[in-house]
């Protein structure tokens, strides 16, 4: 395994708040939230950015997340209200842990345009 903060938390040498589990991703809420929700859905395996992805290779590791997704806003009660997900890739998209991350974001009014 790794050696980023996300690595070390699917490892359980950091502690999170884990909202949600399987056998390929990891959920836990953010630190610093964005909004009243903000899940970090990360896969298990490391993949620095979304310019890492292989298309075949991680097709269902990429369905996993959105899943997760989905589930997650089910269990938080934002399904229906909505939510956004977003990736970051690189430094100038505001990517700070270079492990692939979805954020999860919901709970009130989002804005647009977000950057």
């Amino acid at each position: 395994m790794g050696s980023t903060i996300f690595s070390k938390i699917i490892s359980k040498e950091i502690p999170a708040n884990i909202v949600f589990e399987s056998d390929t991703v990891l959920a836990f809420k953010d630190i610093n939230p964005q909004a009243p929700i903000h899940i970090l859905i990360i896969p298990k395996i490391e993949i620095p950015t979304i310019t890492d992805i292989k298309g075949s290779e991680h097709a269902s590791l990429l369905a996993d997340m959105f899943d997760a997704a989905n589930q997650i806003a089910k269990q938080m009660e934002i399904a229906e209200s909505g939510f956004r997900l977003v990736l970051n890739c690189g430094r100038d998209a505001g990517q700070e842990v270079y492990h692939l991350h979805m954020h999860l974001l919901g709970g009130r009014q989002m804005k647009w345009p977000p950057g």
